[in-house]
Formats: C-alpha cells, sequence, structure tokens
C-alpha cells in the first residue's frame, strides 16, 4: 500500500502547481495528479506544422504583481504587443495606441482617431472618471460599489463612438463577455494591469509559464503524475480519499482540488452549494497559415462596425516570429463560443478577418480550431474577490474561478489555499 500523503493536488494547472510547490518547499509530502498528458490546464501549447499554437488566444501580463513570485519571467522570453488596437471602421482600418508607451504612433493615433470619428473629448474625459479610481488607488477602488460594467459607463457618461467602436469589441473578447454584463469593478482593476504592462505571448507558448512552475514543483521534491483522471474525493475518518480512474485509491491528510469549474461538482458532489465554482463562459480560436501578413504591425485588430462573429484577430508573428518555423505569418481569430447559438463556421472567422484586415484571405490555411467552453470564470456584478478555500473538511480548492479569472488569479488562489492548509494541518 502506498504511503499516504500529507497532501494531494487534483490538478497541474497554475493554481494547482502553485499550491503544491508552496506546501511541499514547507516541508509536507505532496502528490499532483494530473488528467491531462501533460501540465498546464488551460495554458497548453502544441506544434502543427511547425507552427507553435496555444490553446486559444493568450497573452501573459508581466505587470502581474503575482507572476515573479513563482516564475523567472525573463526566461519566458515575453515577446509584447503593441500597447493599442486596430480598428475596423468604415472608413478603413484606424490605429488607436496608447502614447505613453508607442510615443512614436502618437501622432498617427491622434489623426486616425479624428478622421474615423474615434475620438471625442467629453467621452475621453467619462472614461478616465470611471477609470480613475482603480488606476490611483486600487485597494479602495476593490471595495467600491459594483455594478455590470454597461450600467457603470451610463451612469459615469462613457458613451460615443470610442465606446461602441472599440472599447465593447475589444472587452467582449477580453472577458468573453457578449452583454458586458462583467463587473465594473473587475473591469477596472484588469485595466489598470492594461495600463501598467503591456502583455505578450512567450516566445514558445504559453505552456512555457505551467512547465517552469512544473520543474519548481519537481525540484521541491513533489511527485507529478500526468495520465491520472481522478473520479471523486472523499471523507475519510484521518483525512480524504482520492479516487483514481484504474487505481487503488489515495489518501491524504488533506486535498486541493484544482481543477476547473466544469469538473469541480463532479469530484466533490457534497460541497456546499455556496462555495461552487462560478459559472464559465467559452471562446473559439482559429489558427491560419497565411502566404503574406495582412498587416506588419503588433496589434490586436476589432471590429467597429459590429459586422461578423469575431471578437478580435492578430498577426502572432508580427509580435513573435518564433512561432513560425519558416517565417511564414500566422494569423489568429477569435469569437465568443455561445453553446445556445450555432457555431460559428471556419468559412465565417476566415471572411470575417478578411473584412478586418481589408484583404483576400480565401488562400489562408487553417492549421487549427480550438473550441474552449471554459474560458473564463464569469466575474459578475458585486464582484466576489475571493471565495472560501475550504468547500468541505480537509478538502480546498483553487482556481481562478476562486479569485480573479486571470493568470493573477490563479496564481494568488494557488499561494493563499496553501497558506490556509499549512495553518489548519499545524493546528
Amino acid at each position: 500500500m502506498e504511503t499516504p500523503s500529507d497532501v494531494i493536488v487534483v490538478g497541474a494547472g497554475l493554481a494547482g502547481l502553485v499550491a503544491a510547490r508552496t506546501l511541499a518547499e514547507a516541508g509536507l509530502s505532496v502528490r499532483v495528479l494530473e488528467r491531462e498528458a501533460e501540465v498546464g490546464g488551460r495554458q497548453r501549447t502544441r506544434t502543427v506544422d511547425g507552427f507553435v499554437l496555444d490553446r486559444g488566444f493568450q497573452l501573459v501580463n508581466p505587470a502581474y504583481p503575482e507572476l515573479p513570485r513563482h516564475a523567472d519571467v525573463d526566461a519566458l522570453g515575453l515577446q509584447p504587443f503593441g500597447a493599442g488596437v486596430r480598428v475596423r471602421t468604415r472608413r478603413g482600418l484606424a490605429l488607436l495606441a496608447d502614447p505613453r508607451r508607442e510615443p512614436r504612433l502618437a501622432a498617427r493615433t491622434l489623426r486616425d482617431g479624428v478622421r474615423h470619428g474615434l475620438l471625442d473629448a467629453r467621452e475621453l474625459a467619462a472614461l478616465s472618471r470611471w477609470a480613475a479610481p482603480a488606476l490611483a488607488a486600487p485597494r479602495v477602488a476593490k471595495h467600491r460599489m459594483d455594478a455590470p460594467l454597461i450600467e457603470a459607463w451610463d451612469r459615469a457618461g462613457v458613451r460615443g463612438p470610442l465606446r461602441d467602436a472599440v472599447l465593447e469589441p475589444f472587452l467582449r473578447g477580453v472577458l468573453a463577455d457578449p452583454d458586458l454584463t462583467t463587473s465594473s469593478r473587475f473591469t477596472e482593476l484588469l485595466v489598470r494591469m492594461f495600463v501598467l504592462g503591456t502583455p505578450g505571448v512567450p516566445a514558445r507558448g504559453v505552456a512555457a509559464l505551467p512547465e517552469q512552475l512544473a520543474a519548481r514543483v519537481r525540484a521541491a521534491g513533489t511527485r507529478v503524475t500526468t495520465g491520472a483522471s481522478v473520479t471523486a474525493v472523499r471523507p475519510a475518518a484521518d483525512g480524504v480519499v482520492v479516487d483514481v480512474a484504474g487505481g487503488a485509491p489515495l489518501h491524504a491528510r488533506a486535498a486541493v482540488l484544482a481543477v476547473g469549474p466544469e469538473a469541480f461538482t463532479g469530484l466533490l458532489p457534497e460541497a456546499a452549494s455556496d462555495r461552487l465554482p462560478v459559472p464559465s463562459r467559452g471562446l473559439t480560436t482559429w489558427w491560419f497559415r497565411a502566404p503574406s501578413a495582412p498587416a506588419r504591425e503588433r496589434f490586436l485588430a476589432v471590429d467597429g462596425t459590429g459586422s461578423g462573429p469575431l471578437v478580435h484577430t492578430a498577426v502572432m508573428t508580427a509580435a513573435a516570429p518564433g512561432l513560425s518555423p519558416d517565417g511564414t505569418p500566422l494569423v489568429e481569430a477569435t469569437a465568443l463560443l455561445d453553446p445556445s447559438a450555432p457555431a460559428v463556421t471556419d468559412a465565417q472567422a476566415r471572411a470575417h478577418a478578411a473584412r478586418i484586415w481589408g484583404v483576400d484571405a480565401s488562400d489562408w490555411d487553417l492549421l487549427a480550431r480550438d473550441d474552449v467552453p471554459y474560458a473564463l470564470p464569469v466575474q459578475a456584478a458585486p464582484l466576489r474577490l475571493r471565495a472560501e478555500a475550504r468547500v468541505a473538511e480537509r478538502v480546498y480548492a483553487a482556481g481562478d474561478h476562486r479569485d480573479t479569472a486571470s493568470i493573477q488569479g490563479a496564481l494568488v488562489s494557488g499561494r493563499r489555499v496553501a497558506e490556509r492548509l499549512l495553518h489548519e494541518l499545524s493546528r
């Protein structure tokens, strides 16, 4: 019979790996069980015809304060996207860039903003008033009165072309939220991160982050087992029993469920209803090989005319040339994934990307399509910044669905749950 562990961590995503390392470095015996063949959870990467493709469009923001606590950010080789956005309007393709971080594009931004009718002084002032609390005093802003984003914008007077053609299309993709009913407070904090840091893609894909975390977990003496499908976590007199498909039950003093919301209730059906995960929203991403790049600038592009299903598209190789094996351009296109609506077809995605960029995309070759139904946990108003760590006797839950829906939230959650568990096991 296998020697019981102090803690079994179910799930080797970011939260689970941080929890495991924190516990192991505190001297506990820890084992990590991961259902998939590799670590990473939602942060996974594969190679198709030599192209490095993430599972869905994913960026890492170096401004996340928790990131350097657990990862060597420099070693990720982040390839930053531009601090701004391209916008398809009825007059053409405009560029709006942050003049602080893209000073050489300031004149062009002003020119395009005026020419395409995107910049309105009153709307810009209202937007500044809405965002200012999170930028100036984020700790205070976290506890302000909350409302759905669209209602908060209405109250703040954020009305006009910038909202209609730029902010709403862009944030629908960032939040995976078609109606923008996401918490205004959460969105303010997210915008703060965009202001403080420029997101980028790791040079060899987003999986570089969990792979780095997993290496640190193993270096702390923890066994990480992939291909191990946990079917249930049950209470026992001296801790918990973890059932594994095709294997003997495992025993531990405690367990951490670091799985997505979709798997949570199946593992622990007896959890109190107020401690269950929030629902999630989905995204679909298409990866195209293009004979020539539709643009050479490293900016996301959105459709300000509202004429199609995509929430954004980008030339990935403009920011990260190493994602291509031979310099051939790699283009991503992303749409909301709504289970209740007809699926967006590959042809519709290609056609809309072509309209946004203003090119003929009939010769674009589809490398892969990623349907990610559980891409982002819903962050409804009023925002719940932290969910209870303990969900049952000797069972704890970690993940960005327990904190904020982001890499930052996943990392914080893993550390927070480990610290709580260390305290309780020491009593």
